[in-house]
Protein backbone atom coordinates (compact mmCIF):
# COMPACT_ATOMS: atom_id res chain seq x y z
CA UNK A 1 0.00 0.00 0.00
CA UNK A 2 1.31 3.44 -0.99
CA UNK A 3 0.17 6.61 0.74
CA UNK A 4 1.07 10.25 1.22
CA UNK A 5 0.75 11.86 4.65
CA UNK A 6 0.81 15.68 4.85
CA UNK A 7 2.70 16.75 7.98
CA UNK A 8 3.33 20.40 7.01
CA UNK A 9 2.88 23.09 4.34
CA UNK A 10 -0.80 22.07 4.19
CA UNK A 11 -2.84 25.26 4.15
CA UNK A 12 0.26 27.36 4.79
CA UNK A 13 3.49 28.22 2.96
CA UNK A 14 5.91 26.96 5.60
CA UNK A 15 6.84 23.78 7.43
CA UNK A 16 7.24 21.65 4.31
CA UNK A 17 6.98 17.97 5.38
CA UNK A 18 5.40 15.18 3.34
CA UNK A 19 5.65 11.50 4.28
CA UNK A 20 5.58 8.95 1.46
CA UNK A 21 4.83 5.35 2.49
CA UNK A 22 5.19 2.28 0.28
CA UNK A 23 5.43 -1.42 1.11
CA UNK A 24 6.29 -0.75 4.73
CA UNK A 25 8.96 1.85 3.92
CA UNK A 26 8.81 5.56 4.70
CA UNK A 27 10.48 8.51 2.96
CA UNK A 28 10.08 12.03 4.32
CA UNK A 29 10.09 14.74 1.65
CA UNK A 30 11.47 17.89 3.33
CA UNK A 31 11.61 18.61 7.04
CA UNK A 32 10.97 22.32 7.35
CA UNK A 33 10.39 24.90 10.04
CA UNK A 34 6.98 26.52 10.52
CA UNK A 35 7.12 30.32 10.21
CA UNK A 36 4.68 33.22 10.31
CA UNK A 37 1.72 33.45 12.67
CA UNK A 38 2.32 32.45 16.29
CA UNK A 39 -0.25 29.63 16.10
CA UNK A 40 1.70 28.22 13.15
CA UNK A 41 5.15 28.72 14.72
CA UNK A 42 4.01 26.92 17.87
CA UNK A 43 3.84 23.70 15.82
CA UNK A 44 7.64 23.68 15.80
CA UNK A 45 7.50 22.67 19.45
CA UNK A 46 5.14 19.73 18.86
CA UNK A 47 6.55 16.23 18.79
CA UNK A 48 6.80 14.77 15.31
CA UNK A 49 3.48 13.13 14.33
CA UNK A 50 5.12 9.76 13.70
CA UNK A 51 8.09 8.02 15.32
CA UNK A 52 11.20 9.50 13.64
CA UNK A 53 13.06 6.18 13.93
CA UNK A 54 10.42 4.61 11.65
CA UNK A 55 11.51 6.83 8.73
CA UNK A 56 13.90 5.12 6.31
CA UNK A 57 15.21 8.22 4.50
CA UNK A 58 14.73 11.97 4.17
CA UNK A 59 14.91 13.77 0.82
CA UNK A 60 15.34 17.55 0.93
CA UNK A 61 14.25 19.67 -2.02
CA UNK A 62 16.43 22.69 -1.15
CA UNK A 63 18.21 24.46 1.68
CA UNK A 64 15.69 27.10 2.75
CA UNK A 65 14.81 26.79 6.43
CA UNK A 66 11.09 26.20 5.81
CA UNK A 67 12.23 23.02 4.03
CA UNK A 68 15.20 21.94 6.20
CA UNK A 69 14.96 23.81 9.48
CA UNK A 70 13.35 21.05 11.56
CA UNK A 71 15.98 18.43 10.69
CA UNK A 72 17.93 19.02 13.94
CA UNK A 73 14.78 18.39 15.97
CA UNK A 74 14.08 15.25 13.94
CA UNK A 75 17.50 13.94 14.94
CA UNK A 76 16.96 15.05 18.53
CA UNK A 77 13.79 12.95 18.54
CA UNK A 78 15.58 9.86 17.27
CA UNK A 79 15.96 9.85 13.48
CA UNK A 80 19.16 8.06 12.48
CA UNK A 81 18.81 7.55 8.71
CA UNK A 82 20.32 9.30 5.68
CA UNK A 83 19.34 12.71 4.30
CA UNK A 84 19.56 13.04 0.50
CA UNK A 85 19.90 16.31 -1.42
CA UNK A 86 21.90 17.91 -4.22
CA UNK A 87 25.59 18.74 -3.62
CA UNK A 88 24.85 22.47 -3.44
CA UNK A 89 22.01 21.93 -0.98
CA UNK A 90 24.35 19.94 1.24
CA UNK A 91 26.93 22.73 1.15
CA UNK A 92 24.34 25.43 1.82
CA UNK A 93 22.75 23.43 4.65
CA UNK A 94 26.17 23.13 6.30
CA UNK A 95 25.95 26.93 6.62
CA UNK A 96 22.23 27.45 7.21
CA UNK A 97 21.43 24.80 9.80
CA UNK A 98 24.20 25.68 12.29
CA UNK A 99 23.37 29.35 11.78
CA UNK A 100 19.73 28.59 12.54
CA UNK A 101 20.78 26.77 15.70
CA UNK A 102 22.88 29.75 16.79
CA UNK A 103 19.97 32.10 16.18
CA UNK A 104 17.65 29.96 18.30
CA UNK A 105 20.23 29.97 21.09
CA UNK A 106 20.81 33.72 20.79
CA UNK A 107 17.09 34.50 20.77
CA UNK A 108 16.55 32.37 23.88
CA UNK A 109 19.50 34.05 25.61
CA UNK A 110 18.26 37.53 24.66
CA UNK A 111 14.72 36.71 25.82
CA UNK A 112 16.06 35.54 29.16
CA UNK A 113 18.26 38.62 29.46
CA UNK A 114 15.42 41.05 28.70
CA UNK A 115 12.72 39.01 30.40
CA UNK A 116 10.16 39.24 27.59
CA UNK A 117 9.53 35.49 27.14
CA UNK A 118 6.49 33.84 28.71
CA UNK A 119 8.67 30.77 29.36
CA UNK A 120 11.16 30.73 32.25
CA UNK A 121 13.74 30.02 31.19
CA UNK A 122 13.30 30.46 27.45
CA UNK A 123 14.87 27.51 25.62
CA UNK A 124 16.11 27.26 22.03
CA UNK A 125 14.15 25.08 19.64
CA UNK A 126 17.50 23.39 18.97
CA UNK A 127 21.15 24.23 19.32
CA UNK A 128 24.05 24.73 16.95
CA UNK A 129 25.43 21.41 18.16
CA UNK A 130 22.19 19.63 17.20
CA UNK A 131 22.31 21.24 13.76
CA UNK A 132 25.90 20.19 13.18
CA UNK A 133 24.92 16.56 13.74
CA UNK A 134 22.74 16.75 10.62
CA UNK A 135 25.55 17.52 8.19
CA UNK A 136 27.36 14.12 8.20
CA UNK A 137 24.01 12.47 7.45
CA UNK A 138 23.52 14.54 4.29
CA UNK A 139 24.42 12.59 1.15
CA UNK A 140 24.88 14.40 -2.15
CA UNK A 141 22.73 13.17 -5.01
CA UNK A 142 23.48 14.90 -8.33
CA UNK A 143 20.72 15.93 -10.70
CA UNK A 144 19.41 13.23 -13.05
CA UNK A 145 21.10 10.38 -11.13
CA UNK A 146 18.41 7.88 -10.00
CA UNK A 147 19.02 6.43 -6.54
CA UNK A 148 17.18 3.48 -5.03
CA UNK A 149 16.59 4.56 -1.45
CA UNK A 150 14.94 1.32 -0.40
CA UNK A 151 13.27 -1.59 -2.14
CA UNK A 152 10.69 -0.31 -4.60
CA UNK A 153 11.43 3.40 -4.07
CA UNK A 154 13.79 5.23 -6.44
CA UNK A 155 14.38 8.97 -6.28
CA UNK A 156 15.63 11.28 -9.04
CA UNK A 157 16.34 14.97 -8.51
CA UNK A 158 15.69 17.51 -11.28
CA UNK A 159 16.48 21.23 -11.40
CA UNK A 160 13.82 23.43 -9.78
CA UNK A 161 15.35 26.82 -10.67
CA UNK A 162 14.45 28.30 -7.26
CA UNK A 163 17.81 28.74 -5.51
CA UNK A 164 21.23 27.14 -5.87
CA UNK A 165 20.80 23.38 -5.52
CA UNK A 166 17.01 23.41 -5.52
CA UNK A 167 15.37 20.25 -6.80
CA UNK A 168 12.13 18.80 -8.07
CA UNK A 169 11.87 15.39 -6.37
CA UNK A 170 10.68 12.45 -8.46
CA UNK A 171 9.96 9.17 -6.67
CA UNK A 172 9.21 6.04 -8.71
CA UNK A 173 7.35 3.32 -6.83
CA UNK A 174 7.60 -0.27 -8.00
CA UNK A 175 5.96 -3.46 -6.83
CA UNK A 176 2.94 -4.17 -4.67
CA UNK A 177 -0.27 -2.38 -5.62
CA UNK A 178 1.61 0.71 -6.80
CA UNK A 179 3.26 -0.79 -9.85
CA UNK A 180 5.16 1.91 -11.76
CA UNK A 181 3.59 4.80 -9.89
CA UNK A 182 5.47 8.10 -10.22
CA UNK A 183 5.16 10.83 -7.60
CA UNK A 184 6.60 14.26 -8.39
CA UNK A 185 7.10 16.87 -5.67
CA UNK A 186 7.94 20.30 -7.06
CA UNK A 187 9.57 21.62 -3.89
CA UNK A 188 9.65 25.36 -4.51
CA UNK A 189 9.29 25.84 -8.25
CA UNK A 190 11.45 28.61 -9.64
CA UNK A 191 10.92 30.98 -12.51
CA UNK A 192 12.29 30.80 -16.04
CA UNK A 193 14.92 33.30 -17.15
CA UNK A 194 16.08 34.28 -13.66
CA UNK A 195 19.78 35.07 -13.28
CA UNK A 196 22.64 32.86 -12.10
CA UNK A 197 21.02 29.38 -12.14
CA UNK A 198 19.33 27.28 -14.81
CA UNK A 199 15.60 27.09 -15.46
CA UNK A 200 13.29 24.43 -13.95
CA UNK A 201 13.43 21.05 -15.69
CA UNK A 202 10.41 20.13 -17.77
CA UNK A 203 8.76 16.98 -16.42
CA UNK A 204 6.76 14.86 -18.90
CA UNK A 205 4.80 12.62 -16.53
CA UNK A 206 3.48 12.21 -13.00
CA UNK A 207 0.81 9.97 -11.56
CA UNK A 208 0.72 11.94 -8.33
CA UNK A 209 1.84 15.58 -8.23
CA UNK A 210 2.59 17.65 -5.13
CA UNK A 211 2.48 21.19 -6.47
CA UNK A 212 3.64 24.29 -4.59
CA UNK A 213 1.13 27.13 -4.78
CA UNK A 214 2.78 30.13 -3.15
CA UNK A 215 1.55 32.38 -5.97
CA UNK A 216 -1.43 30.31 -7.02
CA UNK A 217 -3.64 33.40 -6.97
CA UNK A 218 -1.49 36.05 -8.61
CA UNK A 219 0.88 37.10 -11.32
CA UNK A 220 4.06 38.94 -10.43
CA UNK A 221 3.00 42.55 -10.68
CA UNK A 222 6.20 44.20 -11.83
CA UNK A 223 7.47 43.30 -15.27
CA UNK A 224 10.48 45.57 -14.74
CA UNK A 225 11.88 44.75 -11.29
CA UNK A 226 15.43 45.76 -12.21
CA UNK A 227 14.24 49.19 -13.30
CA UNK A 228 12.26 49.47 -10.07
CA UNK A 229 15.42 48.62 -8.12
CA UNK A 230 17.35 51.21 -10.10
CA UNK A 231 14.72 53.84 -9.24
CA UNK A 232 14.96 53.00 -5.53
CA UNK A 233 18.75 53.30 -5.56
CA UNK A 234 18.64 56.59 -7.43
CA UNK A 235 16.10 57.93 -4.92
CA UNK A 236 18.31 56.83 -2.03
CA UNK A 237 21.23 58.71 -3.52
CA UNK A 238 19.24 61.85 -4.36
CA UNK A 239 17.60 62.02 -0.92
CA UNK A 240 20.57 60.61 1.03
CA UNK A 241 18.39 57.82 2.28
CA UNK A 242 19.32 54.52 3.90
CA UNK A 243 17.87 51.73 1.76
CA UNK A 244 17.33 48.56 3.82
CA UNK A 245 16.59 45.44 1.79
CA UNK A 246 15.51 42.48 3.94
CA UNK A 247 16.55 39.50 1.83
CA UNK A 248 16.90 35.78 2.24
CA UNK A 249 20.59 35.07 2.74
CA UNK A 250 20.49 32.37 0.11
CA UNK A 251 18.99 33.15 -3.25
CA UNK A 252 17.56 36.65 -2.97
CA UNK A 253 20.72 38.30 -1.65
CA UNK A 254 22.76 36.93 -4.56
CA UNK A 255 20.11 38.02 -7.09
CA UNK A 256 20.10 41.57 -5.72
CA UNK A 257 23.91 41.70 -5.83
CA UNK A 258 23.85 40.41 -9.41
CA UNK A 259 21.40 43.11 -10.50
CA UNK A 260 23.28 45.88 -8.69
CA UNK A 261 26.43 44.76 -10.50
CA UNK A 262 24.64 44.82 -13.86
CA UNK A 263 23.15 48.27 -13.14
CA UNK A 264 26.60 49.59 -12.26
CA UNK A 265 28.10 48.10 -15.41
CA UNK A 266 25.39 49.77 -17.48
CA UNK A 267 25.96 53.11 -15.75
CA UNK A 268 22.35 53.21 -14.54
CA UNK A 269 23.09 53.72 -10.83
CA UNK A 270 25.73 55.88 -9.16
CA UNK A 271 28.26 54.59 -6.69
CA UNK A 272 27.22 54.26 -3.05
CA UNK A 273 28.22 51.97 -0.18
CA UNK A 274 26.56 48.52 -0.20
CA UNK A 275 26.65 46.39 2.94
CA UNK A 276 25.76 42.70 2.97
CA UNK A 277 25.17 42.26 6.69
CA UNK A 278 24.51 38.56 7.08
CA UNK A 279 27.15 36.01 8.09
CA UNK A 280 25.17 33.36 6.26
CA UNK A 281 25.07 35.38 3.05
CA UNK A 282 28.80 36.03 3.40
CA UNK A 283 29.41 32.27 3.51
CA UNK A 284 26.82 31.32 0.89
CA UNK A 285 27.78 33.78 -1.83
CA UNK A 286 31.13 32.06 -2.61
CA UNK A 287 29.22 28.78 -3.05
CA UNK A 288 27.29 30.38 -5.89
CA UNK A 289 30.63 30.84 -7.63
CA UNK A 290 31.95 27.35 -6.78
CA UNK A 291 29.00 25.31 -8.12
CA UNK A 292 29.52 26.24 -11.74
CA UNK A 293 27.46 23.30 -13.02
CA UNK A 294 24.42 25.22 -11.75
CA UNK A 295 25.10 28.38 -13.77
CA UNK A 296 22.99 29.63 -16.62
CA UNK A 297 24.77 30.79 -19.82
CA UNK A 298 24.90 34.48 -18.79
CA UNK A 299 26.52 33.74 -15.44
CA UNK A 300 28.95 31.29 -17.01
CA UNK A 301 29.94 33.80 -19.68
CA UNK A 302 30.54 36.58 -17.15
CA UNK A 303 32.81 34.39 -15.06
CA UNK A 304 34.66 33.19 -18.15
CA UNK A 305 35.34 36.83 -19.05
CA UNK A 306 36.86 37.49 -15.63
CA UNK A 307 33.93 39.35 -14.10
CA UNK A 308 32.52 38.70 -10.63
CA UNK A 309 28.79 39.41 -10.97
CA UNK A 310 28.11 38.90 -7.25
CA UNK A 311 30.52 41.61 -6.12
CA UNK A 312 29.34 45.04 -7.27
CA UNK A 313 31.60 48.02 -6.66
CA UNK A 314 31.73 49.40 -3.10
CA UNK A 315 30.24 46.25 -1.58
CA UNK A 316 31.30 45.20 1.94
CA UNK A 317 30.46 41.81 3.42
CA UNK A 318 30.21 42.09 7.21
CA UNK A 319 30.58 39.07 9.50
CA UNK A 320 31.40 40.41 12.93
CA UNK A 321 28.94 41.95 15.37
CA UNK A 322 31.19 44.99 15.65
CA UNK A 323 31.14 45.58 11.89
CA UNK A 324 27.35 45.21 11.88
CA UNK A 325 26.94 47.75 14.68
CA UNK A 326 29.24 50.16 12.87
CA UNK A 327 26.82 50.28 9.92
CA UNK A 328 24.16 51.77 12.15
CA UNK A 329 26.46 54.67 13.01
CA UNK A 330 26.58 55.69 9.36
CA UNK A 331 24.22 58.00 7.51
CA UNK A 332 22.89 57.65 3.99
CA UNK A 333 23.03 57.25 1.16
CA UNK A 334 23.77 53.54 1.43
CA UNK A 335 22.24 50.12 0.90
CA UNK A 336 21.96 47.49 3.63
CA UNK A 337 21.09 43.97 2.48
CA UNK A 338 20.39 41.81 5.50
CA UNK A 339 18.52 38.66 6.52
CA UNK A 340 15.95 37.50 7.33
CA UNK A 341 13.87 38.23 4.25
CA UNK A 342 10.53 38.36 6.11
CA UNK A 343 12.06 40.26 9.08
CA UNK A 344 11.36 37.28 11.32
CA UNK A 345 14.84 37.26 12.86
CA UNK A 346 18.51 37.83 12.13
CA UNK A 347 20.54 41.01 11.91
CA UNK A 348 17.99 42.90 9.87
CA UNK A 349 15.97 43.30 13.07
CA UNK A 350 18.73 45.40 14.61
CA UNK A 351 18.78 47.63 11.54
CA UNK A 352 15.00 47.94 11.54
CA UNK A 353 14.93 48.75 15.25
CA UNK A 354 17.48 51.50 14.63
CA UNK A 355 16.08 52.88 11.34
CA UNK A 356 12.28 52.37 11.27
CA UNK A 357 11.66 55.54 13.31
CA UNK A 358 13.66 57.55 10.75
CA UNK A 359 11.63 59.01 7.84
CA UNK A 360 14.85 59.16 5.77
CA UNK A 361 14.94 55.35 5.67
CA UNK A 362 13.37 53.15 3.01
CA UNK A 363 12.64 49.50 3.80
CA UNK A 364 12.29 47.65 0.51
CA UNK A 365 10.89 44.13 0.49
CA UNK A 366 11.90 42.06 -2.52
CA UNK A 367 10.28 38.71 -1.71
CA UNK A 368 7.19 36.96 -0.44
CA UNK A 369 6.00 37.99 3.03
CA UNK A 370 4.02 35.28 4.84
CA UNK A 371 0.97 36.09 6.95
CA UNK A 372 1.93 37.16 10.46
CA UNK A 373 5.54 38.07 9.69
CA UNK A 374 6.91 41.52 10.46
CA UNK A 375 7.42 42.02 6.74
CA UNK A 376 3.75 41.43 5.96
CA UNK A 377 2.67 43.65 8.85
CA UNK A 378 4.94 46.49 7.71
CA UNK A 379 3.51 46.23 4.20
CA UNK A 380 0.01 46.33 5.67
CA UNK A 381 0.82 49.70 7.18
CA UNK A 382 1.26 48.97 10.88
CA UNK A 383 2.63 52.03 12.65
CA UNK A 384 4.36 50.19 15.49
CA UNK A 385 6.28 46.91 15.23
CA UNK A 386 7.51 44.90 18.19
CA UNK A 387 11.20 43.97 17.95
CA UNK A 388 13.13 42.33 20.79
CA UNK A 389 10.32 43.14 23.20
CA UNK A 390 10.24 46.84 22.25
CA UNK A 391 7.48 48.64 20.31
CA UNK A 392 9.26 50.47 17.50
CA UNK A 393 7.47 53.37 15.75
CA UNK A 394 7.36 53.12 11.95
CA UNK A 395 8.14 56.41 10.23
CA UNK A 396 10.26 54.93 7.45
CA UNK A 397 8.99 54.59 3.92
CA UNK A 398 7.96 50.97 3.22
CA UNK A 399 8.16 49.62 -0.33
CA UNK A 400 7.97 46.35 -2.22
CA UNK A 401 9.15 44.97 -5.56
CA UNK A 402 7.37 41.79 -6.65
CA UNK A 403 9.32 40.82 -9.73
CA UNK A 404 12.32 39.41 -7.86
CA UNK A 405 10.37 36.49 -6.45
CA UNK A 406 12.07 33.11 -6.82
CA UNK A 407 8.65 31.40 -6.86
CA UNK A 408 6.78 30.87 -10.12
CA UNK A 409 3.49 32.75 -10.37
CA UNK A 410 0.40 30.93 -11.60
CA UNK A 411 1.12 31.75 -15.24
CA UNK A 412 4.63 30.32 -14.95
CA UNK A 413 3.27 27.30 -13.07
CA UNK A 414 0.74 26.72 -15.87
CA UNK A 415 3.53 26.93 -18.45
CA UNK A 416 5.54 24.33 -16.51
CA UNK A 417 2.49 22.06 -16.16
CA UNK A 418 1.88 22.23 -19.91
CA UNK A 419 4.81 19.87 -20.45
CA UNK A 420 2.93 16.96 -18.89
CA UNK A 421 1.77 14.58 -21.59
CA UNK A 422 -1.48 14.06 -19.66
CA UNK A 423 -2.79 15.34 -16.33
CA UNK A 424 -1.63 13.50 -13.22
CA UNK A 425 -4.14 11.09 -11.73
CA UNK A 426 -4.27 13.39 -8.73
CA UNK A 427 -2.66 16.72 -7.88
CA UNK A 428 -2.19 17.83 -4.27
CA UNK A 429 -1.73 21.56 -3.71
CA UNK A 430 0.70 22.49 -0.93
CA UNK A 431 2.86 25.40 0.22
CA UNK A 432 0.25 28.12 -0.17
CA UNK A 433 -2.10 30.30 1.81
CA UNK A 434 -5.81 29.42 1.58
CA UNK A 435 -6.68 32.02 -1.07
CA UNK A 436 -3.78 30.93 -3.29
CA UNK A 437 -4.62 27.25 -2.86
CA UNK A 438 -8.28 27.79 -3.75
CA UNK A 439 -7.43 29.86 -6.82
CA UNK A 440 -5.01 27.20 -8.03
CA UNK A 441 -7.50 24.42 -7.29
CA UNK A 442 -10.29 26.17 -9.17
CA UNK A 443 -8.14 26.91 -12.20
CA UNK A 444 -6.86 23.33 -12.54
CA UNK A 445 -10.28 21.80 -11.82
CA UNK A 446 -11.76 23.89 -14.65
CA UNK A 447 -9.25 22.16 -16.93
CA UNK A 448 -10.48 18.74 -15.81
CA UNK A 449 -7.66 17.95 -13.38
CA UNK A 450 -8.41 15.99 -10.22
CA UNK A 451 -7.17 18.37 -7.51
CA UNK A 452 -7.02 18.08 -3.73
CA UNK A 453 -6.09 20.70 -1.14
CA UNK A 454 -4.99 18.55 1.81
CA UNK A 455 -5.37 19.56 5.44
CA UNK A 456 -2.65 19.31 8.06
CA UNK A 457 -2.06 15.63 9.04
CA UNK A 458 -4.39 14.35 6.32
CA UNK A 459 -3.38 11.04 4.73
CA UNK A 460 -4.27 9.69 1.28
CA UNK A 461 -3.77 6.33 -0.36
CA UNK A 462 -2.19 6.52 -3.82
Amino acid sequence: MAAIHFLGAAGTVTGSRHLLEHEGKRILLDCGLFQGLKRIRKQNWDRFPITPRSIDAVVVSHAHIDHTGWLPRLLDEGYRGPIYCTPATRDLSAIMLPDSGRLHEEEAHYANKKGYSKHHPALPLYTEESALRCIPRMHALPYEHPKELCKGMTVTLHRAGHILGSAIVQVDLEGGDADSHRLVFTGDLGRPHTPIIRDPTEIPRADTLLLESTYGDRLHESSHPVSDLSDEVERAVAEKRVLIIPAFAIGRTQHILYHLFQLQQAGRIPALPIFVDSPMACSATPLYLIHRDEHDPEMARALAEGEDPLHPNHVTFTRSVEASRAINKRSGPMIIISAAGMATGGRVLHHLKRRLPDPETTVLFVGYQAVGTRGRRLLQGEKRIRIHGIDVPVNARIGQIYGFSAHADYGEIDAWLSHFGRPPKRTFLVHGEPSALEAQRSRLADRGWKVVVPSQLERFEL
